[in-house]
C-alpha cells in the first residue's frame, strides 16, 4: 500500500509540474482514461502535457488485479499534412509494475512507443491507439512486442 501511495504521489507532482510548460500546441493538457495490454489488461488514467512545439510529456496510474503500474513518458508529434487534427507520435518511457501474486515484485520497464491521435475539431475530445512494446529490465529481462495502448481523453485548454 505504501508504494501505491508513493506511486500516486509521484504521479501529482509529475502533473502538477508539467502544468509550469509553457505549450503552443492547440492540445496542450488533457486527462482521460487508458486501456494498456501489459501485465495483463492495465485500466487507469492518463495525464498529457504539451512541453511547447512537439514535445509532450505524458503520466499514467493504472491498475488491474494484483497489479499497479506507473509510468511516464515522453513523445515527440505531429500532425499529418492536409488533416484537421490527426497526427502521429513517437517516444519512450518508463514503467514501474507493483505485482502483489503472492512473490509481490516490482518490474521496472522501458516502453518506447508509435502512434496515433486524433483530436476532435469540433469538440474537447481526443483519441488515441499506439503499439507500445515492454521490455522490462529486471525479473527475467524480457522483451515483449505484441503490446498496445488505446485511449480517449478530454482537452482541459
Amino acid at each position: 500500500m505504501k508504494k501505491v501511495l508513493l506511486s500516486m504521489a509521484a504521479v501529482a507532482i509529475l502533473a502538477l509540474g508539467a502544468q509550469e510548460a509553457k505549450a503552443q500546441s492547440p492540445q496542450r493538457a488533457a486527462i482521460g482514461v487508458v486501456f494498456d495490454g501489459t501485465v495483463g489488461d492495465l485500466w487507469g488514467v492518463q495525464y498529457k502535457q504539451s512541453m511547447g512545439g512537439a514535445n509532450n510529456g505524458q503520466a499514467q496510474i493504472m491498475f488491474d488485479d494484483h497489479v499497479v503500474a506507473v509510468g511516464a513518458d515522453y513523445q515527440y508529434a505531429r500532425p499529418f499534412s492536409g488533416t484537421n487534427g490527426l497526427g502521429w507520435y513517437a517516444g519512450i518511457g518508463a514503467q514501474l509494475s507493483f505485482i502483489d501474486a503472492g512473490d509481490n515484485q516490482t518490474w521496472v520497464a522501458l516502453r518506447p512507443q508509435l502512434g496515433l491521435e486524433f483530436k476532435i475539431p469540433a469538440a474537447p475530445i481526443g483519441l488515441h491507439a499506439d503499439w507500445k512494446p515492454d521490455w522490462r529490465l529486471n525479473h527475467g529481462n524480457d522483451f515483449d512486442a505484441s503490446t498496445f495502448s488505446f485511449g480517449i481523453k478530454y482537452t482541459l485548454r
